[in-house]
């Protein structure tokens, strides 16, 4: 059976949800469909918000060939099949095929080269797809014979159109009792993307013997958890020692570092293991509280890597017990997953246009790089810039913890930054 993101897509530009931007009423791309007037396209944008789709409806509203390639199995060869082609499709009509190919940015330049002539000549209507800046990814010559439209990431309206339409018009939802009571774990799951979206509303429809079909945050979570492969449960005793050597560390006691780590040296485990584990905790439990750590945790990896045992009991020793001896910090640790969840939250935002790189003509004429400012050309090497999406302004992900080490951090912080961060 086809997915359902298959079954329910979108077959007419009516039909199309998103994008309005440059696919709406009297917009550009719509009028050049509408006249007939088809330039060669890139869609650039995240994956799921409609590229693939954009390209089939624009081929069977305008009633042209459509030929599909993936960059990811496609090489010359099968370019120079699809161009003869449609190469011979043109003496019998008039329709000038339409040639979309997927992944465009991961043809290398011999292979664009191959698609030069047949654009140039109006062989074929190049749609490209891409979730690279075409930019630096097209070659300039394929690249200036093309019109880039830009994507935008699916906004929750769209989102939650998609997936009322889909419960309301699939042939095999829509004769279940599917009761819609709460979206938002559906739309953290998709993270925006509208295939991932309604592969996740087909999992939890299928997976549910009630009567009816109630789609809530708690079930669905707890239905995806259960549809992800299984671990191994195996080696209780591995991971009970472990986890009793990491915390003898995190609390700062080296007596019982040393202890559990010589039960796992005497039981076999491998040494490199217990050596990750240490530079992972230097991040994790120290962090800025004492920079070296990581240093010595590192080192410490390689030494062991190069000399083996026995002698790498001494070195294993060493990290260890300065680990367990050093100032703590889990501050780096809950930035990172306090930033991760905002992410799991809001979906992928867009980068503010004045962070954005802007190498290219194109991209300034997007107004990439419009009013940055460097830090270098300031006072003390900074200037107050906003460097988080509008949506996430002002919100706090590293808060230093209270050493020596990272109270000059947030002194520093709070000098630059002021009452922003609530330094």
């Amino acid at each position: 059976m086809q997915p359902l993101a298959d079954r329910v897509r979108p077959k007419n530009l009516n039909e199309y949800i998103g994008q309005e931007h440059i696919i709406g009423p009297g917009s550009a791309l719509r009028n050049a469909i509408e006249q007939n007037l088809l330039p060669s396209l890139i869609f650039w944008g995240p994956p799921g918000v409609g590229k693939t789709t954009l390209a089939l409806i624009i081929s069977q509203t305008l009633k042209r060939p459509f030929y599909a390639l993936s960059a990811i199995n496609s090489g010359v060869k099968d370019i120079r099949e699809v161009i003869d082609k449609a190469q011979q499709n043109n003496l019998f009509s008039q329709n000038k095929p339409v040639l979309f190919i997927d992944e465009i940015h991961r043809f290398s330049k011999s292979q664009q080269d191959s698609l030069l002539n047949a654009v140039e000549k109006g062989i074929i209507t190049l749609v490209g797809a891409t979730t690279e800046n075409p930019s630096f990814e097209v070659i300039p010559a394929l690249l200036s014979r093309c019109q880039i439209y830009v994507l935008k990431h699916l906004e929750e309206h769209h989102l939650l159109t998609i997936v009322k339409n889909a419960i309301a018009s699939d042939e095999f939802l829509s004769k279940k009792n599917i009761e819609l009571k709460e979206t938002d774990a559906l739309f953290r799951i998709s993270g925006g993307d509208a295939r991932k979206l309604l592969n996740a509303l087909e999992i939890v429809a299928n997976s549910s013997k009630e009567n009816p079909i109630v789609i809530a945050n708690e079930s669905v979570v707890n239905c995806i958890q259960q549809n992800l492969a299984l671990y191994d449960k195996s080696g209780e005793q591995h991971y009970d020692i472990i986890s009793a050597f990491i915390k003898s560390i995190r609390g700062s006691d080296p007596n019982g570092a040393v202890y559990w780590m010589a039960r796992m040296l005497e039981g076999g485990e491998d040494p490199l293991f217990i050596a990750r584990r240490m530079v992972i905790l230097a991040s994790e439990d120290i962090g800025n509280a004492n920079p070296t750590a990581l240093v010595i945790a590192t080192n410490c990896f390689q030494a062991v890597n190069v000399i083996g045992m026995p002698e790498g009991r001494i070195v294993l020793s060493q990290a260890a017990t300065y680990l367990a001896c050093s100032a703590k910090s889990n501050a780096a640790y809950l930035a990172i997953d306090a930033a991760i969840a905002a992410v799991k939250e809001t979906g992928d935002l867009p980068v503010p246009l004045h962070l954005r790189n802007a190498p290219t003509k194109l991209m300034k004429n997007l107004d990439y790089g419009k009013d940055y400012q460097y830090a270098h050309a300031h006072q003390n090497n900074f200037v107050e810039l906003e460097f988080l999406p509008e949506l996430l302004k002002g919100k706090l992900f590293y808060d230093p913890n209270n050493n020596a080490r990272e109270n000059e951090l947030r002194a520093f912080l709070k000098l630059r930054w002021k009452e922003k961060y609530g330094y």
